[in-house]
């Protein structure tokens, strides 16, 4: 835990992707205290016409090299981690591979600890 979708537009280079992956995986173990090796992360790539966004919507300036983060967690996670992850992540992707703060978009979803099955069939946080 956690699960992580990356949404974006197709046509971004492998090394833009790794960039982006290993990023927000980076800054969850900052700022989430998440172990080495929980590393759960989808990365969806969608033609023009399956990606729409609002791109000035709250008065950004979004381009087409919007990526879109979800993340999946349990709820434990204070106000105060949460928005020092708004903020790594960001650092991170601007670093590399250069996205600009409009153009990071991240949601979080919480769930319950008995959510979970890393496999077996067993709800091993339960």
């Amino acid at each position: 835990m956690p699960l992580v979708r990356i949404s974006l537009r197709r046509g971004k280079p492998a090394a833009h992707l790794s960039a982006v992956v290993d990023g927000v995986y980076a800054a969850l173990r900052e700022t989430f205290d998440v172990p080495d090796d929980d590393r759960f992360i989808v990365v969806d790539q969608h033609d023009e016409g399956e990606f729409v966004y609002g791109a000035r919507y709250l008065g950004f300036a979004r381009s087409d090299d919007l990526v879109i983060i979800q993340l999946t967690v349990t709820n434990r996670r204070s106000r105060e981690q949460k928005q020092a992850l708004y903020r790594a992540i960001a650092q991170r992707l601007a670093t590399s591979p250069g996205l600009r703060a409009d153009d990071i978009f991240i949601n979080v979803v919480e769930v319950a600890a008995e959510n979970w099955s890393f496999g077996a069939g067993v709800a091993q946080y339960a």
